[in-house]
């Protein structure tokens, strides 16, 4: 009863001052949501119990070594701690890519939350559909270079072929379109996010 009634801050406070129950009662609270993150993440029961205990060995040491000073963040800081120790057991296991982030890989994309993926990709799609329609305010020659360079993946050389444009002509294109481009989001005060 008691557990459900004290918050967190208190629980660490006390803890910090030599109550070992009330560890017992901040780790019964949290294991549930913990576990299960950990476990989303790797896919693998006994690397999550390894995990999850790895992550309260550290909890216990920064809470009796004083360092810790998240005033009613508990959770959080448990989870932060718990994110690591996945990236670092990735690391050890070599079973992730390496953490550059590039157009084709995004370390978030791998260790994101899954339950934001629908709605991550709904805003995705809705900022994709926001710049396609501000593409179509661009002079009709801008908007044909931009249109040949992002969405057709067309090079310089073969913008300049369809187009019977010079290179220089079809670059200086392209640079107006992405500065005129600019002026519209500026303009309509759009906030583009992903």
């Amino acid at each position: 009863m008691r557990d459900k009634q004290v918050q967190d801050s208190v629980l660490v406070k006390e803890y910090i001052n030599g109550k070992e129950t009330a560890l017992e009662y901040l780790i019964k609270r949290h294991q549930q949501k913990v576990f299960s993150f950990i476990y989303s993440k790797v896919q693998d029961r006994d690397i999550t119990e390894d995990v999850f205990q790895d992550t309260f060995i550290k909890v216990i040491k920064t809470l009796k070594k004083g360092n810790y000073n998240e005033e009613g963040k508990f959770l959080p800081w448990v989870m932060r701690i718990a994110h690591n120790l996945i990236i670092d057991h990735f690391r050890k296991s070599n079973r992730m890519p390496s953490f550059k982030n590039t157009d084709e890989f995004d370390i978030f994309s791998v260790l994101g939350d899954g339950t934001l993926n629908a709605e991550k990709q709904m805003i995705k799609n809705q900022i994709l559909s926001d710049v396609r329609d501000l593409v179509e305010e661009l002079p009709e020659d801008q908007k044909e270079v931009l249109k040949m360079r992002i969405y057709m993946d067309m090079s310089f050389n073969e913008i300049s072929e369809n187009t019977g444009v010079s290179i220089n002509t079809a670059l200086g294109r392209m640079r107006y379109a992405l500065i005129n481009l600019r002026k519209i989001i500026e303009k309509n005060q759009i906030i583009l996010v992903s």
